[in-house]
């Protein structure tokens, strides 16, 4: 009965490290491209200054949470950095001219791909996260998890503040 309760715990911790892979994946796509997308907009609306600055530091304090292997500090970057984006966002939207450009609108597919693939990664992560924790607080399993060392992860929840999920128009 106790390995069988340690191998489920195991592979339960295996499917949070694989589920935060995924994210981590298309974070970092999306990071990636938002170097291109601030350029773009710098070149119709290079006085928001503010705005760029804003995503720029947000971008920033991704890599260094990522660096630090910390996930909660990681999910806080993010959702900062998500914060930013509908402000950049919100910038391009008085820029009609802008928003015809076709680097532009094709950045932005992209962007709203990467963003609809990390809410089915983070829904994904959150379930197995869930199970885990559960399986980890249970009878029996809690006095293998106990013994074992095994810790509760941490939701991939999105900030009170960012409920509103960016929206990209064109």
């Amino acid at each position: 009965m106790g390995h069988s309760a340690y191998n489920g715990l195991v592979t339960l911790r295996n499917r949070v490290k694989n589920g935060w892979a995924q994210i981590d994946v298309q974070l970092k796509q999306r990071a990636d491209l938002i170097p291109n997308l601030v350029e773009t907009v710098k070149g119709y609306a290079s006085h928001e200054s503010e705005v760029f600055t804003q995503v720029t530091q947000a971008r920033a304090g991704v890599v260094q949470a990522a660096q630090s292997g910390d996930v909660a500090q990681r999910i806080q970057a993010e959702n900062q950095l998500s914060r930013a984006l509908v402000n950049l966002q919100a910038t391009a939207e008085a820029y009609p001219e802008l928003k015809a450009n076709e680097n532009f609108m094709d950045l932005q597919s992209q962007l709203k791909s990467l963003e609809e693939k990390i809410a089915y990664a983070r829904q994904f992560y959150n379930d197995v996260v869930q199970k885990y924790n559960t399986r980890i607080e249970v009878v029996p399993t809690n006095i293998i998890a106990g013994l074992f060392h095994f810790e509760q992860a941490t939701y991939f929840q999105v900030d009170e503040a960012d409920r509103q999920t960016p929206q990209v128009k064109f």
